[in-house]
């Protein structure tokens, strides 16, 4: 597996994900990506978009829609199954644990996206645009960038092997 990285990712950002890589003599190259931010290269039709935490995805969904959604409807343009990997908290493992998410903007803007308002965001988007939402906390990001590259790999594969 070489993993392509995109060239807008933050180096500061990533430098976790980098050190896991190399640690796992994982090769790498970065180049810019039509969408996302991470995938296999032998495998592009299918990308990772890292986002730091909900709060950026709030931002996406909210501020940043168009620009969200174009992204999402480039990859769907383009056959690319985009999914996304936000880095929280161990508190958020799944979807459904974004409704009990308590969004600290609400303090100072009681208009900001609560948890269930994200949810139901997120599931539309998921349902439309044939995403996934994956979490994990920052230290895990290289591990589960891998992990799921390989098990679309492996679905991929065993796809393969059943039409044969």
């Amino acid at each position: 597996m070489i993993i392509q990285i995109d060239t807008r990712e933050k180096s500061r950002a990533i430098q976790k994900i980098l050190q896991y890589l190399n640690e796992n003599n994982i090769k790498y190259v970065s180049s810019k990506m039509i969408c996302g931010d991470y995938c296999d290269i032998s495998n592009p039709l299918f990308c990772i978009d890292r986002k730091q935490n909900l709060n950026e995805v709030c931002n996406n969904v909210c501020q940043d829609q168009k620009r969200f959604i174009a992204e999402l409807e480039r990859a769907k343009g383009l056959g690319i199954r985009l999914v996304f990997l936000i880095e929280h908290s161990a508190k958020i493992k799944c979807l459904e644990d974004v409704r009990f998410w308590k969004n600290p903007r609400l303090k100072e803007h009681p208009l900001a996206l609560s948890g269930e308002r994200l949810y139901k965001i997120l599931s539309v988007v998921e349902k439309t645009y044939n995403t996934k939402f994956y979490f994990c906390c920052k230290n895990a990001t290289g591990r589960v960038i891998v992990k799921l590259l390989e098990e679309e790999q492996n679905e991929k594969y065993i796809k393969v092997k059943l039409q044969s």
